[in-house]
């Protein structure tokens, strides 16, 4: 879900060099879309009455529109005041790999009333996720664990056992899905999306999304510049570079995130116990999970939480502040060899109808199918150990090893993002996001020159467009969706006074909505 950092080796450079096929391919007419209820959001999220449903058969291949199809899942919170209606808000939730279909039952309460008169709010699961027609690699939930996914070292620095990992689910994932996987490409998935936009009856569309999906966002922009109308993208990811290349900017953006919760935790050493100081708070840290890489915990759902799956934890609880307690929580746990409240595990997979290692075959699909990656694998191992050197809270997983190492090349070059088009983008920015840092965000800035402006937030939330931080990037972004008025200029601020302390309730951050919410759609 969330890079761009060092190069990986100027020999696999991405390949800049247009899509292959072009935007101005006369319309279809498309079929009527029957819209049915909803099927039930797999967070657990309570489902908006009035949000309806819809599938829409597209081509697997775009190179071969009259060969196989495949199905998208769609879906429309329409506006109240279609009198006032400017036209669709399009969402995507990140990853890649995340289902977005429920995003506007989930969204709606946090646009101000002026958004939502002047939108239908959609959304649809990218190609191969969720409802749409779903990749699998054959594996359960157990068999594709968090801490090799995000490819965390051995405890002695060995990259051996992710090498193990990565070419075994690259080989059962090509072998369980052909051709298939191979076309679930960010620019097949903008293709995707204009086909959702012809089937819906409009001219263009309006698009706010975070993480990856400023990326599926740029790409759109750029392959239909003429549909576009006003597109906000928060959390942004540098273009026109490799996938590799943005994976590891997680090491050193995690580096610049933990001081925010390092001074949180040493503010509250009276009751938490982990340090007076930041540099008590890191140093204890450091030390409890190299404790757990030698002596696992027992978690009562989650099994053994060894020292890489407390990295795990941390980072993805790092994704938003109001997330600190949960980490406080699991740190007390471990320290007290599981002893005391058990910890929320929140990873765990309901029985949804989906394949359980969807959301892992969708992310590597995408991955892999967008841009080639390194295949030495010496070289991995010194990145590693030199980003672990440098960045010991994630000891170097970023710059790891993924299954892109053992794929086959991309079936056409990724789309190469340029400034070319109406000025109709605003960027949003914390500058201490620990998945999609600041260096990303300035790449996609550069790129998209004069169609853009950029709004930057002094915080370490990942997504600037955030109701329990309000700042000048939500301002900014609600006056540009209701008005289409864009800063005269690039701004930068610092979040909102706080408000008086609000009681949410668990399910307001556990849903697909809330802190947590954004943490999983964004990785």
């Amino acid at each position: 879900m969330t890079r761009p950092l060092r190069a990986v080796g100027a020999a696999l450079a991405l390949v800049l060099a247009g899509a292959g096929v072009a935007e101005a391919a006369p319309e279809q007419r498309p079929r009527p879309l029957v819209w049915t209820d909803c099927p039930a959001d797999p967070s657990g999220a309570p489902v908006d009455p009035r949000l309806r449903c819809t599938t829409l058969r597209v081509p697997l291949d775009y190179r071969a529109p009259h060969g196989r199809t495949i199905e998208i899942a769609v879906s429309k919170l329409a506006t109240a005041k279609p009198g006032v209606r400017r036209g669709i808000l399009v969402h995507n939730g990140g990853g890649p790999g995340v289902a977005s279909l429920h995003l506007p039952s989930a969204q709606e309460a946090g646009y101000p009333q002026e958004v939502l008169d002047r939108y239908d709010l959609v959304s649809f699961d990218p190609r191969g996720v969720g409802r749409s027609t779903p990749v699998s690699c054959g594996r359960t939930a157990a068999e594709v664990p968090y801490e090799l996914v995000f490819p965390f070292p051995a405890p002695d620095g060995s990259i051996a056992p992710n090498v193990r990992f990565a070419r075994d689910l690259a080989r059962d994932c090509l072998a369980r899905n052909g051709e298939f996987i191979r076309q679930l490409t960010t620019a097949n998935t903008a293709r995707d999306l204009d086909r959702i936009r012809a089937a819906l009856g409009e001219q263009k569309i309006s698009y706010r999304a975070a993480s990856y999906g400023t990326y599926l966002g740029a790409v759109y922009a750029e392959l239909f510049p003429g549909r576009t109308d006003r597109f906000v993208l928060d959390a942004n990811v540098s273009p026109n570079v490799t996938w590799q290349d943005r994976l590891a900017t997680w090491d050193h953006a995690s580096e610049l995130r933990f001081e925010d919760f390092a001074a949180w935790a040493a503010e509250r050493d009276a009751t938490l116990h982990f340090g007076a100081t930041p540099a008590a708070v890191r140093a204890n840290y450091l030390a409890l999970a190299a404790k757990l890489d030698r002596t696992p915990v027992t978690h009562p759902v989650a099994g053994p939480v060894n020292g890489n799956l407390w990295r795990t934890l941390y980072r993805l609880d790092s994704y938003h502040s109001a997330l600190f307690q949960e980490i406080a929580d699991w740190w007390r746990f471990l320290a007290d060899d599981g002893a005391g409240p058990v910890p929320y595990w929140w990873l765990a997979k309901g029985d949804t109808g989906i394949p359980e290692d969807n959301d892992v075959a969708a992310l590597v699909a995408v991955l892999c199918a967008d841009t080639p990656a390194p295949r030495d694998l010496g070289r991995y191992q010194r990145n590693v150990t030199e980003s672990g050197r440098r960045n010991p809270i994630l000891n170097g997983m970023g710059a790891n090893v993924w299954p892109c190492a053992f794929w086959p090349a991309p079936v056409e070059p990724a789309v190469r993002v340029t400034d070319r088009g109406a000025a109709n983008i605003l960027l949003l920015q914390t500058t201490r996001d620990p998945a999609t840092p600041l260096v990303g965000a300035l790449g996609m800035r550069a790129t998209l020159g004069k169609r853009a402006r950029m709004v930057t937030v002094d915080g370490g939330n990942h997504g600037a467009y955030d109701r329990w931080t309000p700042s000048c990037a939500v301002t900014a972004a609600d006056r540009f969706l209701s008005t289409g008025v864009l800063p005269e200029r690039d701004l930068s601020c610092s979040p909102d006074p706080a408000p008086a302390p609000d009681p949410a309730p668990a399910a307001a951050l556990s849903g697909s909505a809330g802190p947590r919410g954004e943490q999983a759609r964004a990785r």
